[in-house]
């Protein structure tokens, strides 16, 4: 890069990696850390090697793919739910495994159970009203039911 910007010489990668941090704090998300990081890298690499500075943009390239490829694993950690109450806010899931009467018949494989003051929709087998159901799982907001 001397060739460039001469009045920068050793300094240029140093600049591009401060100045990508800087993007990074002002932009949401969690990349140019990993490119700030490539160009750190390269600018180590010109002081210990200096080269063309074609062959420091390949450098800074290939270190690149190397550090998004090494981010990958980390960066898709983190979108694992971690929660000791994984069903918070699907109280629907609370209801498996419990016995319920039928609101309304179940006719066609569709009816509706009441839960407290809520009137769920329920798929199963054909039933009678208030004929006793036991909730066997969670499809979407419905709940499949069989004759308890």
């Amino acid at each position: 890069m001397d060739q460039i910007f001469p009045a920068l010489g050793t300094y240029f990668w140093w600049i591009i990696a401060a100045l990508l941090l800087i993007a990074e704090m002002m932009a949401p998300g969690f990349f140019m850390i990993w490119l700030a990081m490539a160009a750190a890298a390269t600018a180590v690499v010109h002081l210990i090697a200096p080269m063309a500075w074609t062959s420091e943009v390949l450098v800074f390239a290939l270190l690149s793919a190397i550090a998004m490829a090494a981010s990958w694993r980390f960066v898709t950690r983190s979108w694992v739910v971690k929660s000791d109450q994984p069903n918070l806010n699907q109280m629907h899931h609370a209801f498996v495994g419990k016995t319920y009467y039928l609101e309304k018949p179940i006719i066609d494989g569709h009816g509706k159970i009441k839960v407290d003051d809520r009137v769920w929709d329920v798929m199963g087998p054909d039933m009678p009203k208030g004929a006793e159901v036991k909730v066997t799982a969670v499809e979407g907001l419905r709940l499949r039911v069989k004759q308890a």
